[in-house]
């Protein structure tokens, strides 16, 4: 079987597809623990992955009392259900690496350009503030559970206009913003020995292909 890597996580995960991108929309960690038995395949349907990312916060840190209040997950169980999804994942396979990433940054400003209902209330949805204190949790999370993380909402505000630069629309990432995780993710990988240098072919490569006799490299 072809080495697999499994991205589990929200829109931002999903958005990853799309031109220039690195999920289950608006979903939070409360209900990622709900559907986690039907998203990954049971253990003995083949290989263990290689690695698994987990990438919730966003919605989970919606402030309760504006419009996205029914996406809100408190703190502390923010919290625990990570550390719920984190050992789902370690029984489920041992073997496999587990990268924790943290919520993005939040542009306030832009989240009022961008409302994703109607609301006259004239506020964001969500604030960079509650989103550095989910990330903190999720920081904590992969140190106590001893996996790796990725602090998204510390990253990208190390860069000047982080809030057009890597946001598209005050919460989901441009092009730019997935190539930061993308490059994060790389990173975190190649620290557990996972490249493409060191994972096998599954098929012959052109340098191993006899060009006196092409298909005997396709017998074995």
């Amino acid at each position: 079987m072809r080495p697999k890597i499994y991205l589990f996580g929200d829109s931002i995960t999903e958005e990853s597809f799309s031109d220039g991108g690195w999920g289950y929309s608006g979903y939070n960690t409360r209900w990622a623990l709900k559907v986690k038995e039907k998203v990954f395949p049971p253990p003995e349907s083949g290989d263990a992955p290689l690695a698994v990312t987990v990438f919730f916060g966003a919605n989970d840190a919606s402030l309760p009392d504006r419009c996205s209040g029914f996406q809100h997950v408190p703190l502390e169980e923010y919290k625990q259900n990570l550390v719920a999804i984190v050992a789902f994942l370690k029984k489920r396979w041992p073997s496999t690496r587990i990268i924790l990433i943290t919520p993005p940054p939040i542009d306030e400003d832009g989240r009022l350009l961008h409302p994703f209902f109607d609301d006259s209330s004239g506020l964001p949805e969500r604030t960079n503030e509650a989103a550095g204190s989910y990330a903190k949790q999720c920081l904590a999370v992969a140190a106590e559970c001893g996996v790796s993380a990725i602090d998204l909402w510390r990253k990208m505000q190390q860069f000047p206009g982080w809030q057009k630069g890597y946001l598209s629309d005050g919460l989901h990432l441009t092009a730019n913003g997935n190539k930061v995780v993308f490059e994060e993710v790389i990173g975190r990988l190649r620290e557990e020995q996972i490249s493409l240098e060191t994972l096998p072919a599954d098929l012959p490569l052109i340098a191993e292909i006899n060009p006196n006799d092409p298909l005997k490299s396709f017998e074995n």
